[in-house]
């Protein structure tokens, strides 16, 4: 029927996978692209000095070029006190041509310093990006900076795998039998010759596994999506934007078991399936 549990989570599941495929394409590009120092430009302490050098010598200029106008202002105004106004025909033109002449000056150097200003702005937020990226080579050099390299390196073939073994199973329209953990750990004992209880072990990383996936996919998408309400909210779209967030988390959650199924052993993948439907 339209009001079962099979049509309604088939509807919201359709657009919370959607919504992680989104996500994960986002994260798969940039989570190797912060935490990999492969990624990184050598940014040494003489090209920032130099930059920072660069931006005050611009904010030099720019206060010497103010102080011109200032100047330019104060005596024009100086000018029209002492001669209040001109008497005779030729004191009307030198009037006119004076201040002409003198307004143009005075519109060439503003244009400079608006070009300027905005020059200052690009330094500045050039400079902060070298600032940045310094502190990121200074923490790629730590522990936890070198087990996130590890980690993006590892998640970053990990992807390619999951993107060729998904194309694969839609062209030749498959569904996986064996969970990734069970599978790997198969695969390691017999490749190794160990006696190892495949079973026992493969349930118990699993559900670690998935917890790890929970836990990481919603705190992810908690990060992304407060960055993204803050840039758009207001005092008066506030409501709306909670709103709007409850119902993405819904969706999330929903498509998140939807997904994690693939991840557990076939016997608790059924009951998973049993509560569901057959989706």
């Amino acid at each position: 029927g339209i009001l079962s549990i099979e049509q309604l989570i088939s509807r919201v599941g359709v657009i919370g996978v959607t919504l992680m495929a989104l996500l994960s394409g986002f994260g798969a590009v940039n989570c190797p692209y912060t935490y990999m120092s492969y990624f990184l430009r050598n940014v040494t302490d003489a090209d920032i000095l130099a930059l920072e050098r660069r931006l005050l010598q611009t904010m030099d200029m720019i206060i010497s070029k103010k102080k011109r106008i200032a100047v330019a202002h104060r005596t024009m105004f100086q000018r029209g006190e002492v001669h209040n106004k001109p008497t005779g025909f030729w004191g009307m033109i030198k009037s006119v041509t004076t201040s002409v002449s003198g307004s143009e000056n005075l519109s060439l150097i503003q244009q400079e310093v608006d070009a300027l200003e905005e020059l200052s702005r690009q330094l500045f937020l050039e400079t902060a990006d070298l600032h940045a990226t310094k502190e990121r080579i200074e923490y790629s050099k730590t522990f936890q900076g070198k087990y996130f390299n590890f980690l993006g390196y590892f998640f970053s073939i990990y992807c390619v795998w999951k993107i060729f073994m998904a194309t694969i199973n839609i062209v030749f329209d498959r569904v996986g039998k064996t969970d990734p953990v069970t599978r790997g750990i198969e695969i390691t004992v017999n490749y190794l010759g160990i006696q190892f209880d495949v079973k026992f072990w493969s349930q118990h990383i699993s559900f670690i596994l998935v917890g790890i996936i929970i836990v990481t996919s919603i705190r992810g998408l908690l990060i992304t999506l407060t960055k993204f309400f803050y840039a758009i909210s207001s005092s008066k779209s506030s409501n709306v934007i909670v709103l709007l967030l409850a119902q993405i988390m819904g969706m999330y959650f929903v498509s998140s078991v939807l997904l994690i199924r693939m991840s557990m052993p076939p016997e608790y993948r059924i009951i998973i399936t049993e509560v569901l439907g057959e989706l």
